[in-house]
């Protein structure tokens, strides 16, 4: 059994900063790639960033790229989303993802094994 539990949402002003972290446990699961995939109210669900095992390889939509950095910490399977510089349209409910094994395409659903239930994130004007 693998359980996803993301945490450091909460309520921000424009042009301030959130650390969200998500902790991956299970008995002997090692995350390969980990991300972050974030929906808004009446919106699709949306790729943020993502990583490799190694955390040599990093990816970020578009949307987000220059104020958002993804990292991970493998000694305690987490992997953390530092968001500078929150638009309100950051807004979002926030869902971190893991996979078992490493494959293409990692700003795709389809890519990952396991989702936690997400965290809010607020961005007031």
């Amino acid at each position: 059994q693998v359980q996803l539990v993301e945490s450091g949402g909460g309520l921000v002003q424009a042009g301030g900063s959130l650390r969200l972290s998500c902790a991956a446990s299970g008995r002997t699961f090692s995350p390969s790639h980990m991300g972050w995939f974030r929906q808004a109210p009446g919106k699709e669900r949306e790729f943020v960033a993502a990583i490799s095992w190694s955390g040599g390889s990093t990816a970020y939509a578009d949307s987000v790229k220059g104020r958002f950095t993804i990292s991970r910490d493998n000694a305690i399977n987490t992997v953390y989303l530092q968001m500078n510089s929150l638009k309100p349209e950051d807004t979002a409910a926030y869902t971190c993802a893991a996979a078992r094994y490493y494959s293409r395409g990692l700003d795709r659903r389809a890519a990952y094994d396991y989702w936690g239930q997400g965290t809010q994130v607020t961005v007031s004007s």
